[in-house]
């Protein structure tokens, strides 16, 4: 038997702390259940991250794959920045986070084992998904954004986040089993 800090065997925490789970009644209206499930899968995407050190969450996937939880941590920085700062607030001029022009896949090239950069990465993810919850709070769901591909509405945004949360905590998962064998949840 478990208690309810302690985890069943093969899940990362109890379901009834799972902090995904906070409790609220059914959620209602497309604003909250879409940011709803965004947060959800940022936390999942945190906890698969949680406990390792530098040297674990550098450690690429498969050559010649430069994929590694560092590097996702990096890449989910630069795109909550993209999509807040650059689109939804039409900030096109600001410098990409982990981006330039000589090194455009900057995220997952210059994810290394070094501490400094692992608290570098936590750092502008954390800032930058505060940021951008304060922003979509808020926002009109049909507010046309500026992108380079056309105008997008807000909504479209913020699904594209789900999805890219939802992709990368599947790789995470991958990763994660690789380094220490847990899975799922």
């Amino acid at each position: 038997m478990t208690d309810a800090l302690t985890p069943p065997p093969g899940l990362w925490v109890h379901p009834d702390v799972d902090p995904r789970h906070d409790g609220d009644p059914v959620l209602r209206g497309e604003r909250s259940v879409v940011l709803d499930y965004l947060r959800a899968y940022r936390l999942t995407f945190e906890m698969k991250l949680e406990g390792l050190d530098a040297e674990q969450l550098a450690r690429r996937s498969v050559p010649p794959s430069t994929l590694s939880l560092l590097g996702l941590l990096r890449h989910l920085a630069k795109v909550e920045h993209s999509w807040a700062r650059r689109v939804v607030e039409g900030r096109p001029e600001l410098d990409r986070l982990y981006r330039t022009e000589a090194e455009p896949d900057l995220d997952f090239d210059g994810a290394v084992g070094d501490p400094a950069v692992v608290e570098d990465a936590w750092t502008s993810w954390r800032r930058e998904v505060a940021h951008a919850e304060a922003l979509y709070a808020d926002v009109d769901l049909d507010r046309l954004c500026p992108h380079p591909d056309g105008e997008l509405e807000a909504r479209d945004v913020l699904v594209h986040l789900v999805e890219e949360y939802a992709r990368h905590c599947g790789h995470a998962d991958l990763l994660r089993e690789c380094i220490d064998g847990r899975t799922g949840q």
